[in-house]
């Protein structure tokens, strides 16, 4: 599944294409899955809408709506709606021409005033799909704080009194939005430590180090534009390389880049765990 740095490289790369565009079309496929309200309601929502901007909101993509107006117009007035994009397994949100070939399992096309089109393809249909009306509706936010801007304090207190192991921690939504398992296992071996320690028995200064640890690989992983082990393209179809700095992720039996000793991987909170013995305690 795409994690921070996959979805905050679509949600930028799609933001400088359509930003100030106008959608004028809107086609949905048939299947059911991706849509958490209906495809019509969604169609009605957004044809005719100005997109005001793209961004990332946890591990979610959020394209706001405005008016029909000119690009110089819209500019700094807040969206009155919103279009919600879940990647899932495999989802894939692209801007195109018109002309490209539709790939297999593409379940919307957006046709853009300006002749581009944008398209969300998802072959195993996990990804899902949502509109929001901002005038009877809340904004989508997402469940827990956002690991890039999080400062030391709020980052440690959400680990305070946690029995769960700070690997599962990582992962839990509720508490940081947008981590998962590739990110955590290498901000875990960058600051050195074991991903069974208990969360809530993790010193400050070893928060704090963790924290460190995962801004920076966060940072790192959007420079380079995210991981690609398995589906993930940016919105111009385009693989990230952020793979080629995995220090312990799916690196079993290799040998660690720092000492040597060979990576292990362990099962934990249902999840594959890569570690080095010898550098994290």
């Amino acid at each position: 599944m795409p994690e921070l740095p996959e979805v905050e490289t679509i949600a930028r790369g799609v933001d400088a294409r359509v930003r100030g565009d106008r959608i004028v079309q809107v086609w949905f496929g048939s299947h059911r899955e991706p849509f958490k309200n209906s495809s019509a309601r969604q169609a009605k929502s957004l044809e005719d809408r100005s997109i005001l901007g793209v961004a990332r909101v946890g591990k979610h993509i959020v394209v706001g709506l405005g008016s029909a107006v000119p690009q110089t117009s819209s500019k700094g007035l807040p969206p009155e709606g919103q279009w919600i994009v879940h990647l899932g397994m495999t989802g894939r949100l692209l801007v195109t021409t018109p002309d490209a070939p539709v790939a297999a399992h593409t379940h919307a096309r957006l046709t853009l005033a300006s002749g581009r089109e944008l398209r969300f393809v998802d072959p195993r249909r996990f990804g899902r799909l949502e509109s929001r009306d901002l005038a009877r509706q809340k904004p989508f936010a997402a469940p827990g704080a956002d690991p890039l801007f999080v400062d030391s304090s709020a980052f440690a207190a959400l680990f305070w009194g946690r029995r769960l192991s700070i690997k599962a921690a990582l992962l839990h939504q509720s508490l940081l939005s947008g981590v998962g398992n590739i990110y955590a296992d290498e901000s875990l071996f960058r600051a050195g430590i074991r991903p069974r320690r208990q969360a809530g028995r993790l010193s400050h200064a070893e928060l704090e180090r963790l924290r460190q640890a995962l801004l920076e690989v966060l940072q790192h992983a959007i420079r380079l534009g995210g991981s690609s082990v398995s589906d993930y393209v940016d919105a111009e179809g385009v693989r990230g390389f952020f793979q080629l700095e995995h220090r312990v992720y799916q690196r079993t039996g290799e040998p660690c880049l720092t000492c040597g000793t060979p990576i292990r991987r362990i099962l934990l909170a249902g999840r594959s765990t890569h570690y080095c013995l010898r550098c994290q305690h």
